[in-house]
């Protein structure tokens, strides 16, 4: 399984296969292992991790509660669209995605440009369909991680805005 992140307004991707798990933040830090998950009480589940105990229970919305600090964080498919931009806030770093495989037809921004709300950053084509990747936010475009012809996989990050 995997999905993708924003913790404390930090994107990341998280995998998940068996009992094993890698999570990769935007900065590149990686952490890996073996996990279990043990079922508290509705809302609250034990993880453990590497020998360390956590205990996570909903907070409010955005939020987790992690022995009883609270953490702003959402974890969502990379390959809804409805799911990614409920994940969103006004502060941090975004990543804007491919909602689906296809190939890049056309890079609108640069690094260092400005950017609105709504504003289309990449067109992707898809299924004979071309698709405007907008932002999601105001800010300025901080990295292009694609370029014309590229293909692009669902839930690969293209444009990063800050």
């Amino acid at each position: 399984m995997k999905r993708n992140t924003l913790i404390r307004g930090r994107s990341g991707r998280l995998r998940i296969e068996g009992q094993r798990f890698r999570y990769e933040r935007e900065d590149g830090q990686v952490a890996e292992g073996e996990f279990s998950i043990g079922r508290e009480e509705p809302g609250c589940v034990s993880l453990l991790i590497s020998g360390r105990s956590y205990h996570v229970s909903r907070g409010a919305p955005g939020e987790v509660i992690v022995n009883g600090w609270p953490v702003e964080a959402e974890v969502f498919d990379p390959r809804s669209i409805r799911s990614r931009q409920s994940g969103i806030s006004s502060s941090g770093r975004q990543e804007i995605s491919a909602p689906m495989p296809g190939k890049v037809v056309r890079i609108l921004v640069a690094p260092g440009d400005s950017v609105e709300a709504g504003q289309g950053l990449v067109v992707v084509e898809a299924m004979k369909m071309q698709n405007e990747m907008k932002s999601l936010k105001a800010g300025r475009v901080v990295e292009v991680r694609t370029r014309p012809d590229a293909a692009v996989l669902a839930g690969e990050a293209l444009v990063i805005v800050e």
